[in-house]
């Protein structure tokens, strides 16, 4: 695809207009500001006890013109006429209105309105209501805190600022962003919530990985990112069923409520920009060893009779040859020839920053964003347009989007209005990196041999000559340049709303929801890539899907002596569908004619094509009610009934309702003036949930050609026509309490969530002819607490300090399986298994979600014996440790808990916010660690070895007793630890190679034997350092089938964001013709402390998108983008 970074990639010249019109607007505006001016100023108090009021905004009536008070609650306005009328408003205080009638000074006092104080959230189908009145907990971010610090992906602005709420990335921009509240509520899916954004529903799966071609594995993100920031007004997030039933079959995950900006009342025209530029330079890698060369034996001068040693060749990937840095010479690879073509020896030497030098110094975004708004009479709009350019680490790599939103609203008649909101998003990229193994360019820059500098790899070449420093290393340069991924995604999304207010008390709106996507993904791979050697590879798929939602809502609201009532009643129709259409190179195939990408250029016997659609339809009618007494108790109802397409008909329709109740204690009972709030609240709920399309009936699967016919094959997993609906119920309680004027803030839940008929796919005996059969089979259970606590500890002119603590702990069990299912296995990965669930407890199993098993090393369990305790060795020559045969626990990559923290000072006008992301408890599994270890390139392997000081060297009895005299901290550790190492500084032992001596052994401490007929252990060899001592060369040491070595602990604690803020005085930005001008200096993760700090793996990223419907968490495989500090500078300003 010809994709550029122009402005005109995708916006339609009526947008380019728009550029050029703005300035022409502004004119006219400021034109008319200045044509009769007259000066204004005064100051606003409080008419509670007559102190001075910052921050209160006096607008000009129905003009762009505005101003706010300063400390002293002092302002000056310059007004289009004398007879202008002021707006006075602060939040707290009830709003007034007032004439100027020529006057040149006005002061002002505002009566405190306790209401007013009153928070309002977002809730279920839009619904704005004051948070006392709800009976469950909803999480608030505002959008200001959501852009403070850009973010490519809004979520990532999301960690750590709600309790219940868990983030994770896999890497940097562009890349999978994994949101799961209060913990896993299915067996089968990624668990993630629904997003709404003003009204339209809008799925974002973690299973967006793809490609085309042998191990060209590419992240593309999920439908999230493809929401513009800057358009976000403020989020909602519901956490449970309680809060979410009303939106039905997506709803059990929660629902994420996004509202975006509109233009506010009577406010005239406006224009703000905004200009974030962000240099994201790398700052921790992978701890890998540059003390070592390439090769399999460190051979020194005096091993080889002084002088030069041998040819020193990058044959394999393992990194345990002659020390660098030493003085040593050798020949190398790509030596320098001698006149007759012979290789001259050069010195052996150590290039430690290879994979620094192989990425850019820095990765370099932009983003520019400009919104013009009206407000005036009956209508409004906002017309907002953003532009994002993303230049990233990896060579050749860039992520890019503009988007375009339009609010707009219009009051036909005084109770009919009519509005809409419209976002058209073109994300796309030329190259994106592949991940995981395989054709990774991280990958083989960590793999690049210390020895030799990664910049000679730089100039590639092509084909065969691709230039790489072995047989089977690929070139990092070539991958990142020659492997090429792009993509274009076009996403429409918007709504169509009437409101007809029929009087007072009966209201009815109407909505039409859209959300359309097309996208194209191509991969082409040039001739070069090991893994397709012939001719390269190309591939090419088209994807797109569309969703539509019908909903009309009547609404009554009454009031009668003490009660109140709000009820609803409404219906919804959603259909979607989706299809994909691909194209490719069968892997390992090849194309024709090299460097051609097309699809003619496959034979068609090579050629990979499939044609998938899916079709979906769900209808509802659903019902809420709203009962109040004396503002003080409120109870709310809900029901709903779906009818779903995708389950067999008489299972079709499914109802699930809701209750829940806020109590006031302190409405009902005087507590003193300092308790603002008390409030009870609990509440129960039901959600159902249907399965996906087509999971009745199998459907045939194009299997390729078989000579001049086309073979179709059915699944080989059956599918049951007799499914029923999964079903969430859940129960929550917690309190709410305000102190002290709102300075002093609490909240805290506890909820259970039972999620039952969990749809899984169990497996059948090879005599049914089938593997597998799809049915209902379990029962999940998610339980914990949420806390918040939040503060105002300082608050006067000068100085503002806020506080908020947020703490979440959850766990997840499986209860129930079906009978003939024994167990669920998550993922198998780097000898580690994620199971969920064993019955008869075969593995000591607690029923956890998350938990992890692995083949722990053998041990002699003969306590009788004197090696009770110590590792059991292989026989013979191969002395190494040895994995149980059963699999046991040995951790779960869930955490004990998260916590969250988030701190704003202020002093006058300038402002210092951080968010502070800890996360305590909980393992995963490092692929990266397995991988490079095994190829001895980590430092963190290099450091387990154990030196046994002067005793290395040799076999005797003097080392055994240091051994055993060690046992503890060398035999009974998690972390296995050989004796030895690659050189006789590290105590290495003595092995033979073609008739040299090469001190660069090890052994494993343990014995060998086995256990007689009445469970007694029978020594066959001792391995502890004496003779008999099986020495092992170095670079075989690591226990490779023992997953239990790839174990690390997932703490972390993240200072993610920090901003420093500056408001320019309102005089000045006057005088700059502005109302407002923001500036901001901010960077994110500058702080990162992990439990294994070591390995220079970030926890969080332990989890890998397959895109198979799944995902594996607990487990990273190369997600190793360099840990990264950010240095961002913003400019915002408003005209």
């Amino acid at each position: 695809m010809n994709n550029t970074y122009s402005l005109s990639h995708s916006i339609p010249k009526t947008l380019q207009f728009l550029w050029l019109i703005i300035p022409i607007l502004l004119t006219f505006e400021l034109h008319a500001q200045t044509a009769t001016e007259h000066i204004v100023s005064g100051t606003v108090t409080s008419a509670n006890d007559g102190q001075a009021l910052p921050g209160v905004t006096v607008a000009v009536k129905g003009t762009a013109i505005g101003t706010v008070t300063n400390l002293d609650g002092h302002y000056s306005l310059v007004l289009p006429q004398p007879n202008a009328t002021l707006n006075f408003s602060f939040i707290g205080f009830t709003p007034k209105e007032v004439e100027v009638n020529g006057q040149n000074q006005i002061n002002l006092s505002l009566e405190e309105n306790i209401e007013a104080l009153e928070e309002v959230v977002v809730t279920a189908l839009g619904i704005k209501r004051a948070e006392k009145s709800l009976g469950f907990s909803v999480g608030q971010v505002e959008g200001d805190d959501l852009t403070r610090v850009a973010q490519e992906n809004v979520l990532n602005s999301m960690a750590g600022k709600v309790s219940g709420v868990t983030i994770s990335s896999t890497g940097g921009a562009g890349s999978t962003v994994s949101m799961v509240i209060r913990g896993a509520s299915s067996m089968s899916t990624d668990n993630q919530p629904l997003f709404v954004v003003d009204g339209v529903p809008m799925a974002s799966t973690v299973n967006n990985v793809g490609g085309f071609g042998s191990d060209n594995r590419v992240d593309y993100g999920n439908a999230i990112a493809d929401l513009d920031p800057e358009s976000i007004e403020n989020v909602s997030i519901l956490k449970g069923p309680s809060a979410a039933a009303l939106y039905g079959t997506r709803a059990g995950n929660g629902v994420v409520l996004i509202t975006t900006k509109k233009a506010k009342a009577d406010q005239g025209m406006t224009v703000q920009v905004t200009s974030n530029t962000v240099f994201d330079i790398p700052s921790r890698f992978l701890n890998v060893q540059s003390q070592f060369s390439t090769g399999f034996f460190s051979f020194r001068p005096e091993d080889v009779g002084g002088g030069i040693l041998p040819e020193i060749t990058a044959g394999d990937a393992t990194a345990s040859g002659p020390e660098n840095d030493k003085g040593y010479w050798a020949v190398q690879w790509d030596a320098p020839l001698d006149a007759n073509g012979v290789p001259i020896p050069t010195e052996v030497i150590s290039y430690p920053n290879n994979v620094r030098d192989f990425i850019n110094d820095y990765a370099f975004t932009t983003t520019n964003s400009a919104a013009i708004s009206n407000s005036s009479g009956a209508s409004n709009y906002r017309l907002g347009i953003t532009n994002m350019t993303h230049s990233g680490l990896v060579p050749n790599s860039d992520l890019n989007k503009n988007s375009i939103s339009l609010a707009a609203s219009s009051k036909v008649r005084d109770n009919f209005t009519v509005s809409t909101d419209i976002n058209f998003t073109n994300s796309w990229a030329d190259n994106r990196p592949a991940s995981n193994r395989g054709a990774n360019p991280m990958q083989w820059a960590y793999m690049h041999p210390a020895n030799i500098d990664i910049h000679k790899l730089k100039d590639y070449g092509s084909g065969e000559n691709v230039k790489r420093v072995s047989g089977n290393h690929e070139n990092p340069y070539f991958l990142a340049h020659e492997v090429n991924n792009s993509f274009n995604r076009y996403r429409i999304y918007g709504n169509l709303i009437a409101t007809w207010e029929i009087n007072s008390k009966l209201s009815f709106m109407a909505r039409y929801t859209l959300n359309k996507t097309d996208e194209v993904r191509e991969s082409k791979i040039a001739p070069g890539y090991l893994k397709e050697p012939n001719n390269g590879a190309y591939g090419i798929g088209n994807g797109n899907s569309l969703e539509r939602n019908t909903d009309v809502l009547a609404t009554y609201k009454d009031d009668w002596e003490d009660f109140s009532l709000t009820a609803s009643a409404g219906g919804n129709v959603l259909y979607s569908k989706s299809s994909v259409i691909s194209n490719s190179s069968k892997p390992g195939s090849g194309l024709n004619v090299p460097n051609l990408y097309t699809v003619n250029n496959i034979n068609s016997g090579a050629l990979n094509y499939s044609n998938s659609r899916a079709e979906k339809a769900i209808n509802s009618v659903y019902a809420m009610a709203n009962l109040g007494w004396k503002d003080r108790i409120f109870i709310d109802l809900t029901a709903r009934n779906d009818w779903s397409s995708t389950l067999p008909g008489e299972n079709r329709s499914y109802f699930y309702p809701s209750a829940s109740m806020s109590i006031m204690l302190n409405e009902l009972v005087d507590l003193g003036p300092n308790v603002n709030l008390l409030k009870l609240r609990g509440g129960w709920a039901q959600v159902g949930n249907d399965t996906s399309p087509y999971s009745l009936y199998a459907t045939y699967s194009n299997q390729g050609q078989w000579g001049d016919a086309i073979a179709l094959a059915k699944p080989s997993g059956l599918l049951s026509p007799q499914l029923l609906p999964e079903l969430a119920t859940s129960l929550e309680f917690g309190t709410d309490i305000r102190l002290f004027s709102n300075r002093l803030r609490l909240e805290g839940t506890y909820y259970t969530v039972d999620n039952e008929n969990q749809i899984l796919g169990i497996p059948l005996a090879a005599s049914t002819g089938a593997s597998s059969i799809r049915i209902n089979a379990g029962l999940l259970q998610s339980k914990g607490w949420e806390l918040l606590i939040g503060g105002t500890p300082i608050q006067n002119n000068d100085w503002t300090w806020d506080l908020n603590l947020n703490f979440t702990t959850n766990e997840t069990r499986i209860l129930e399986l079906a009978e003939d299912l024994d167990f669920v296995e998550f993922w198998d990965n780097a000898r580690v298994k994620n199971i969920g669930y064993v019955k008869n407890d075969a593995l000591g199993h607690d029923g956890l979600v998350g938990n992890l098993y692995s083949r722990k090393v053998q041990r002699v369990t003969d306590e009788s014996s004197p090696y009770y305790g110590f590792p059991i060795l292989g026989s013979g020559l191969d002395a190494e440790w040895m994995g149980e045969e059963a699999y046991s626990k040995v951790g779960n990559y869930n955490p004990d808990f998260i916590m969250g923290l988030q701190t704003s000072l202020r002093y006058k006008n300038l402002s210092l916010n951080m968010t502070f992301d800890w996360r305590s408890g909980g393992q995963y599994v490092s692929q990266t660690y397995r991988y490079l270890s095994e190829n001895v390139i980590t430092q963190t392997w290099l450091d387990e070895l154990v030196h046994p000081g002067e005793l290395g060297g040799a076999a005797s009895e003097e080392l055994k007793a240091w051994v055993l005299e060690h046992k503890d901290e060398l035999l009974l550790s998690d972390r296995l630890r050989p004796v030895g190492g690659p050189t006789p500084e590290y105590g290495g032992f003595p092995e033979n190679f073609s008739g040299v001596t090469v001190y660069d052994a090890t052994f494993a401490p343990g014995v060998m034997g086995h256990y007689d007929e009445n469970g007694k252990f029978v020594l066959e060899q001792e391995n502890l350092g004496n003779e008999g001592t099986v020495f092992l060369p170095y670079v075989v040491s690591y226990p490779w089938d023992i997953g239990q070595a790839n174990l690390f602990d997932a703490d972390y604690v993240k200072l993610r964001e920090i901003s420093l803020n500056y408001q320019v005085p309102d005089q000045l930005s006057r005088k700059l013709g502005m109302q407002d001008v923001n500036l901001s200096l901010y960077s994110r993760n500058i702080i990162l402390w992990t439990k294994d700090s070591k390995l220079g793996v970030d926890p969080e990223r332990a989890y890998q998108a397959e895109g198979n419907g799944r995902f594996s968490q607990g487990v990273e495989r190369y997600n190793a983008d360099p840990w990264i500090v950010p240095i961002g500078f913003k400019l915002s300003f408003t005209l």
